[in-house]
């Protein structure tokens, strides 16, 4: 009981703390006049991200390498095959045609490097972590600059945020804390349960694990969805992609190599295989109709189902 309570409160802290961080962050990003734009592409995105970053860095150094980056493909898979398959399903989403110029090929190549670093590490090793960390930057320092060119007409609409910076600040520093502290109850309650089940580390950090850290992306994309804010829907979910990979096997690494042998080549090219497919999804009629949703869905259950069957 203490272990499935220890999960709850984890996935709580988790949840929480990435909604206070992003809610802050942004907040603060406004009063110093960032560009929305800036913010909606990559705080938003990258704040959804956080759960994923703390629970991984904190998993690699305590050598679960199966948990720290079964969490970021696990969560990958996720985020195309069942939190845009929800939310398509809810309403059609409409593609921002900018996405397709360059981000989906940005989250497509970092899958495939990702795939090619796995082949030959089986892992993620310190160099090739600074080369996610390098390209991470690159991306991030070009997304802020050629958003400031951008028409503020077109930018993403963010939440009404009115606290002052004060405030923000400690909404911040207390989801960043939040987010700590949840990271470490939720992977240690999880690993627990997974040997009380008789379940592979591997396993569980794809399914349980990577859908716990999803939650906030899950959460946006949904809202978004229903109040008909599509860019915000689909750009979360593929600028969280990207920092899964870019940002945070580019950090985690560093911290401690990681090596994961119980991930699979099946999860890896799923990962490299759905990110393909969202491509020809988004630019056929550029929207993603409820059918197009159902059959990410449908992929997302099977690919389940086949990792509880083994």
């Amino acid at each position: 009981m203490f272990v499935v309570l220890s999960f709850a409160a984890g996935l709580a802290l988790l949840y929480y703390g990435a909604d206070y961080l992003v809610k802050g962050g942004a907040n603060i990003a406004l009063k110093l006049k960032i560009p929305p734009l800036v913010i909606g592409l990559t705080l938003v995105a990258f704040g959804t991200s956080a759960p994923e970053l703390v629970v991984s860095a904190d998993a690699a150094l305590k050598g679960l390498g199966d948990v720290s980056l079964g969490n970021i493909v696990g969560s990958n898979i996720c985020n195309i095959a069942l939190i845009l398959g929800v939310c398509a399903a809810i309403t059609p989403l409409r593609v921002n045609p900018k996405l397709l110029k360059f981000d989906i090929g940005i989250m497509i190549a970092a899958a495939a490097v990702l795939l090619g670093f796995y082949a030959i590490s089986r892992g993620v090793n310190r160099w090739e972590a600074g080369f996610f960390l390098l390209a991470g930057t690159a991306y991030t320092v070009w997304r802020f600059f050629s958003a400031r060119k951008a028409d503020t007409a077109e930018t993403e609409e963010l939440p009404d945020l009115t606290c002052g910076l004060l405030l923000s600040a400690v909404m911040v520093i207390g989801g960043l804390a939040a987010l700590i502290g949840g990271a470490k109850l939720f992977v240690n309650s999880a690993i627990a349960i997974a040997q009380w089940c008789g379940v592979s580390e591997a396993v569980i950090g794809l399914t349980v694990v990577a859908i716990g850290t999803s939650l906030p992306e899950l959460a946006t994309s949904v809202v978004a969805a229903i109040k008909k804010e599509q860019d915000i829907a689909i750009g979360n979910v593929v600028g969280s992609n990207i920092f899964n990979i870019l940002g945070i096997l580019g950090v985690a690494p560093l911290i401690q190599p990681i090596r994961a042998q119980g991930i699979s080549y099946v999860d890896m090219i799923l990962m490299l295989a759905v990110s393909i497919l969202l491509y020809p999804i988004m630019k056929s009629g550029m929207k993603i109709s409820r059918r197009e949703g159902i059959v990410l869905l449908a992929i997302y259950v099977a690919y389940t189902i086949f990792l509880i069957a083994q």
